[in-house]
This record gives structure tokens, C-alpha cells and sequence, in this order.
């Protein structure tokens, strides 16, 4: 219903307003720490969280405009923002990942000294502020890629703020001078791996792949099993945006439908097998006489 999807939408902004808020507020205790300190550990999980609230602030801005209504330019409005939004967080966590480990494996030859007794003190305020924004993202984090994508990437900094945390322990207790550029690697490894899956995700949705789950041989047989239909073919299924796919296909039945006026509830009832079966509450059937496929043109499948 629209006061329900209006309602979703607040409380998706709000989410990702608070961690923002939240976020932001550890980016300035941690650039402070970074600095004070010289931590690579603590200066790359500073720069992962710094792009992350950008990320969130993208993600909010994405909420935003999503909801403008479509126009006879945007039929789908500006749902795929969030798309767009996901995929600019994902470029820009794969640059951050890159110079993190080239600067760590050059940290490697000549180890600085970082005071861990300071260290653990901002580890420390950084993961209570992860927890906190992991906390206001939990409940809701399947509902959009943005959300999605939010959520990941605080958890991310929480185990980054582990490392350090580690790091600064085992520089206190042991004075080990590699402990730092090690934690630096480990934060780096855990950002590559998820800038990589938010990409494959994103160019899925903009290649306009079949959505994950929806099998389109499945949906074949289903509609085969209608009343009177002999043949689907040019079937092509895409997801707009989180939660919104759609499907289209050419449907071929007795032509004696069209003179008994069978036609339209088969279209209603392949519109009801969809939606029932698959979720599939958009789609876009062409129906046609057994005699009409001789005139289709020969790519269609």
C-alpha cells in the first residue's frame, strides 16, 4: 500500500540518517587519533570510515530522490539511484583497499613507532560507534542495496576497530613494531573483498541480468501449464531496484481465444501465476494467435 511503502522509506532515511550522524562523529575522533599517534592501522580504518559516511550520505541522498514520482522521461522515476549510489561506494572502497595494502607492504621495510597505550583508547571509541551504527542499521539492512550496502560497510569498520584495537594491544604488551602495518593489511584484505561483491551486484542490476532467484525456465513451465496457451518465447525478466522486479514475454495461444474473447483472462491469469509463484508483480505480456509467430523476427527466443 503507498502509506506502508511511504513509511518504509522514512525509516529507511532514518536509519541511515542516524548512522551517518554516528559515523561521522568517530571519523573526527579517529582523524585526531590518526594523527597523534601515526597509525597506518588507525589512518586506513580512519579513511575506510571517512568513505563510508560519504557512502551514507550518499545512500541518504539516494532515499531521497528515489522517491519522486515517475514521469512520462523516468518511467521508473529515479529508483535506480540507489543502483548508481552502491556502485560509487563499491569504486571508491576499491581505491581506499588498494593504497592501503601498497602503503602497509612499504611500511613493511621500515616499521615507524606508534605509541599503543593512545592507540587502544581510539580503537576503542571507534568500535563503540560501529556497534552503535550496526545497531540502527541491523533491523532493516535486507530492505535496499543502499541499506545493504550501509550495513556492510559498518561492519567492516567494526572489525577494522578490532584490528586496531589488537594491534595496539599486542604494541603494548609487546612491543612488537610490525603489529600496526600487519593490522593496516588485514583492514585493506577485508575492504577488497566487499568492494568486489557490492560491484558484481550492482553491474548485475545495470547489465539488467535476470534477479537472483527468479529461475526463467521455471517460469517457462509455469505459464505453460495456462489453459490454452501452446508457446512462450522472448521471455526477459530485469530488476529495477531492490524489491522491484519485472517481467516480459510473448505468449502465444489457440486463435480461437481471440474470437471468443478467452484472451484477456488468460492474460489475467498468466498476471496472477507471476505474481503467486514468483513475486513478479510488473510484467508485460504480449499475447498471440498460434498463427502470429511466422511474422516474429528470427532473433526472438
Amino acid at each position: 500500500m503507498p502509506h506502508d511503502h511511504a513509511h518504509a522509506h522514512e525509516t529507511h532515511r532514518g536509519r541511515l540518517a542516524t548512522a551517518f550522524a554516528i559515523t561521522s562523529t568517530v571519523v573526527l575522533a579517529q582523524v585526531v587519533g590518526a594523527w597523534l599517534t601515526g597509525s597506518l592501522a588507525l589512518l586506513a580504518d580512519t579513511v575506510h570510515l571517512l568513505v563510508d559516511a560519504s557512502g551514507l550520505a550518499i545512500a541518504l541522498f539516494a532515499a531521497h530522490v528515489s522517491r519522486r514520482p515517475p514521469t512520462s522521461r523516468r518511467t521508473w522515476g529515479l529508483r535506480r539511484v540507489e543502483v548508481l549510489a552502491a556502485l560509487a561506494q563499491a569504486t571508491v572502497l576499491l581505491g581506499v583497499g588498494v593504497f592501503v595494502l601498497v602503503e602497509a607492504v612499504q611500511r613493511l621495510r621500515r616499521p615507524p613507532e606508534v605509541p599503543g597505550e593512545e592507540l587502544i583508547w581510539f580503537g576503542v571509541v571507534g568500535l563503540v560507534g560501529n556497534l552503535a551504527a550496526l545497531a540502527v542499521l541491523a533491523g532493516r539492512r535486507s530492505a535496499s542495496l543502499n541499506l545493504r550496502a550501509a550495513f556492510l560497510e559498518v561492519l567492516n569498520d567494526a572489525l577494522g576497530s578490532v584490528a586496531v584495537i589488537v594491534a595496539a594491544v599486542v604494541l603494548t604488551t609487546t612491543g612488537w613494531p610490525y603489529a600496526d602495518t600487519v593490522a593496516a593489511l588485514a583492514i585493506g584484505a577485508l575492504i577488497l573483498p566487499r568492494a568486489l561483491r557490492l560491484m558484481r551486484d550492482t553491474a548485475a542490476v545495470l547489465l539488467e541480468s535476470t534477479p537472483p532467484g527468479l529461475d526463467l525456465d521455471d517460469v517457462r513451465r509455469h505459464l505453460l501449464e495456462v489453459e490454452h496457451v501452446r508457446e512462450i518465447h522472448d521471455v526477459h525478466a530485469t530488476l529495477v531496484a531492490t524489491g522491484l522486479p519485472q517481467l516480459s514475454a510473448h505468449v502465444v495461444v489457440d486463435t480461437g481465444c481471440f474470437r471468443d474473447g478467452h484472451a484477456g483472462r488468460i492474460l489475467d491469469e498468466l498476471q496472477d501465476c507471476v505474481r503467486d509463484h514468483f513475486g513478479v508483480e510488473h510484467t508485460t505480456f504480449q499475447v498471440e494467435p498460434d498463427t502470429h509467430p511466422e511474422h516474429e523476427h528470427p532473433t526472438h527466443a
